[in-house]
């Protein structure tokens, strides 16, 4: 079965608040059985446009990942996100096999 990943991209406005939405993102990573394999880092350009902070997250399955967005363990994490940042997430299916 082909995992899920979030491929997020994102301008931080208050990264002095951003802990918050990490904080409250964590349990539903954890129940989802998130993990990181991009978490901010250096970035460059090769075509378009860039973020600041470019996020990708791997779950064991695409069903998951999208129950983890949509989920309200997520909910309070997502509307402080949106306070605190503008960009994309996007939730993909990984290839299988």
């Amino acid at each position: 079965m082909a995992k899920g990943y979030w491929i997020a991209r994102l301008n931080v406005h208050d990264s002095a608040r951003y802990p918050e939405y990490i904080e409250a993102a964590a349990p539903a990573y954890a129940e989802y059985g998130a993990r990181f394999l991009v978490r901010g880092g250096a970035v460059g350009a090769s075509e378009g446009d860039v973020r600041q902070r470019n996020v990708v997250i791997e779950f064991p399955t695409y069903e998951a990942a999208l129950a983890c967005y949509n989920s309200d363990s997520y909910a309070k994490a997502r509307a402080i996100r949106q306070e605190l940042a503008e960009g994309e997430i996007i939730v993909v299916e990984g290839v299988d096999g």
